[in-house]
Formats: C-alpha cells, sequence, structure tokens
C-alpha cells in the first residue's frame, strides 16, 4: 500500500468535485510540461506535482498506453502524438467569435464605449467583430469593415508586432500597449492591445475607442485586463500576456495620448 504523503500534492490541491483521485493525478502530471519543455525526468515530473516517483511511473505507463506521453531514448519523458491530435482538433472546433465576443460586449459595458477586434488583411485591416457605444456620438465603424494600417490604434498595433519601425512602434512594443488620439478621425481617441495565442503568435488587436471628452483614465487598465484575458483564453502564457500588458498606472492616467 502506498505511503501516504505530508505533503499535498497538485492533483489533491486541485481536485475535482466528484471526480476520480487517479485523473486527478494524471491531470496535473500533464500540465507539469510547461512552454519550451521538450522532455522531463521523473525525478522533475515528482517534484512539480509533488507525487511520489512510484505514483509518478504508474500515471506515465498508463499516459503512454494512450499515447498521451512518449519516453524518449535517455529515458526521459516528453509529451506524446495523442496531444497533438487533440489540439488539431480542439483548433479546428475553435471559433474565435466565441471567446472574443463576450470579453468585448463586458468592456463595452463597463466602459459604455465602442470596442472593435482587428486583424490584419494585406495591406489593411479588418474589423472582425464590433461591440458600439450605445452613446449617439460615437464612431460609426462595422463588423467586416476595412480601414487603415497606419492609421488608427489598432492597425498601429498591428504593424507594431509586425515589425514596423519608428518610434511610435517602439514605443507600442516597449508598453505593450497604444493610447492615440486623432490618428483617424479628429477628436476620436483609440486604445489598443495585441491579442495572443499559444503559439505566440499575433491573434489580433483589442480596441476602444471613444470621443476625447469621454475618455476616462480606468479605459486603459480595462482595456488590456481584457486583452491579456483574452490571450490566456487562446492558450498564450500569463507571463507573455501581462509583458504585452504591463501596468503602466502613470501612463494610463493621461490623456496626452500621442498624435500621430
Amino acid at each position: 500500500m502506498p505511503r501516504k504523503s505530508s505533503q499535498r500534492s497538485v492533483a489533491d490541491e486541485r481536485a475535482a468535485p466528484g471526480g476520480a483521485a487517479a485523473v486527478d493525478r494524471a491531470v496535473s502530471l500533464l500540465a507539469a510540461f510547461r512552454a519550451g519543455d521538450k522532455a522531463l525526468s521523473v525525478t522533475e515530473l515528482a517534484q512539480r506535482t509533488r507525487l511520489y516517483k512510484s505514483t509518478v511511473l504508474r500515471l506515465l505507463a498508463s499516459l503512454a498506453q494512450g499515447r498521451l506521453v512518449l519516453r524518449t531514448a535517455d529515458g526521459h519523458w516528453a509529451l506524446g502524438p495523442e496531444v497533438a491530435r487533440l489540439a488539431a482538433v480542439y483548433s479546428a472546433a475553435f471559433s474565435l467569435q466565441d471567446i472574443v465576443l463576450p470579453e468585448m460586449q463586458d468592456l463595452a459595458k463597463r466602459t459604455q464605449e465602442s470596442v472593435a477586434f482587428h486583424v490584419r488583411q494585406g495591406e489593411q485591416r479588418l474589423v472582425l467583430l464590433r461591440v458600439d457605444s450605445p452613446h449617439l456620438l460615437r464612431d460609426h465603424v462595422r463588423a467586416g469593415d476595412l480601414l487603415p494600417l497606419d492609421r488608427g490604434a489598432g492597425g498601429r498595433v498591428l504593424k507594431a508586432y509586425a515589425g514596423a519601425r519608428g518610434r511610435l512602434y517602439d514605443q507600442v512594443r516597449r508598453d505593450g500597449y497604444l493610447m492615440i488620439s486623432g490618428d483617424r478621425i479628429p477628436g476620436l481617441v483609440g486604445i489598443s492591445a495585441p491579442v495572443w495565442n499559444a503559439a505566440k503568435e499575433l491573434v489580433g488587436a483589442l480596441t476602444l475607442t471613444a470621443p476625447e471628452a469621454r475618455v476616462r483614465p480606468s479605459f486603459v487598465d480595462a482595456l488590456r485586463r481584457s486583452a491579456q484575458r483574452l490571450s490566456l483564453a487562446m492558450g498564450g502564457e500569463a507571463g507573455q500576456a501581462a509583458d504585452a500588458g504591463r501596468s503602466t498606472s502613470t501612463a494610463s492616467t493621461s490623456l496626452s495620448a500621442p498624435r500621430a
């Protein structure tokens, strides 16, 4: 009979109510693999899961049978081909709108301003999704519209992470967002931040727009938190999303947005 550990394992701390303990442990073992890991030793897996090595070995045997892990030539363990197959199934069923639109609706409700999600389409940007402000005074952009890449916060963010050169684009990459006024429409402020996926690819730019008179300092942090949540929901790393949306409370309190 296995010894009872005096230290709670990761699986114990995250146990599913009404679930199976063995499955919880297997899930914690798969979750122990992090970005950049190619293969891990049994010792490393035991340390990360806080499970006994004997338990780890039994779990690995079952997971290997299901091709969820495989043993490498040097005796380490790596994620197996079944993980890639499941990832492909998930990607095929993945609906960007199902994840992005609820976050946009929540952001628009909290700020009472318009929110859009832009993706690059050649040398333009496509308004893929849009939630309108309830105010009559707003920019009247619609989902499906094509806008310039070199004007407006969303376009500037897309260009910045495509490697565009210049002080403004350097600032976007450094700060992880852009707040700009009158760049596309006089008197209109745009605030935009990147959204990333698990492959560290730029999915698009989440953008909030509002007339200068209605912009509040809190809008910057609200927009950036929403972009970070979307990155995490798409499999982006917490650290990556945080780097893209690093807190700059002093910058967000200023409404003197840069002008192109």
